[in-house]
């Protein structure tokens, strides 16, 4: 039990992210190289336990790497797409244009 807790705290994390937390799942592996935990979640959480740029599904990966450290042992963290997520192709011309109407619109405000 003591070696799970890696787990029951990604599972709290998570479940205080999202919208469904009843949905969400890990799987836990163990090799030579380490720990694998398989985050499995509701397609529509997605997007807020990756984040804007994956900077909290960074920041979740840091705090296992922590909780990993402390026990003496390599803990990663895969989030698994499932199917039907709603995750916009990479380089989508509709979002480039978006981000230069907000700039455009932060730089009318700017003192």
């Amino acid at each position: 039990m003591a070696e799970e807790k890696d787990q029951e705290f990604v599972e709290y994390l998570v479940k205080a992210l999202v919208d469904h937390p009843e949905d969400v799942k890990t799987e836990r592996t163990v090799d030579e190289m380490g720990v694998l935990l398989t985050l499995h979640l509701n397609p529509e959480d997605m997007g807020q336990v990756i984040g804007r740029q994956g900077q909290t599904a960074k920041s979740i990966r840091t705090l296992l790497r922590v909780v990993g450290a402390k026990r003496k042992s390599r803990v990663n963290l895969k989030i698994h797409e499932p199917e039907g997520s709603r995750r916009a192709p990479r380089g989508d011309s509709n979002n480039m244009s978006a981000d230069k109407e907000l700039s455009a619109d932060i730089d009318e405000f700017k003192l």
